[in-house]
């Protein structure tokens, strides 16, 4: 993977990059996620604090109580709507966010190996072999993800 990697919405009025490889790549197929994307999971891409940069345009904050419980802030595009990333509600700018992967330019490089709410997933969704799977979520999901060299 070549790094800067930028990003942004659909339309183009946000633009982002982000300077260091995610922690992990990951599916979430809770009923939110199914709900959000209108499709069977999503994927996203956790980054350490510090590594994501808006070139463009000022997302819209969307708070919201996930299937955890946790209230996390849900950052769209204020024109088109499209999801950019998950934070939690109250840190800064520099908190670890969880970026959707499908708003990469180029997301031919990301192989997911964690696979949230399991218990959720579609029966026809295949996962591969190898991955840690989880029936719901790690009870700690922000230590979980800081657990990730």
């Amino acid at each position: 993977m070549k790094l800067p990697q930028t990003g942004g919405c659909e339309c183009g009025a946000v633009r982002y990059e982000i300077t260091q490889p995610p922690t992990v790549v990951y599916t979430c197929h809770c009923h939110g996620c199914q709900h959000m994307s209108s499709g069977a999971f999503t994927m996203a891409m956790g980054l350490p604090p510090n590594t994501f940069k808006l070139l463009q345009g000022q997302p819209v904050a969307i708070q919201r109580a996930a299937e955890s419980g946790n209230v996390v802030n849900r950052w769209v595009c204020g024109k088109c709507g499209s999801w950019i990333c998950v934070t939690p509600v109250g840190p800064g700018p520099e908190a670890t966010r969880n970026v959707r992967s499908g708003s990469l330019d180029d997301t031919s490089w990301l192989r997911p190996t964690v696979h949230f709410w399991t218990c959720y997933k579609q029966p026809w969704v295949v996962l591969p072999e190898g991955g840690q799977v989880f029936e719901t979520q790690p009870a700690d999901l922000s230590a979980f993800f800081r657990s990730f060299p």
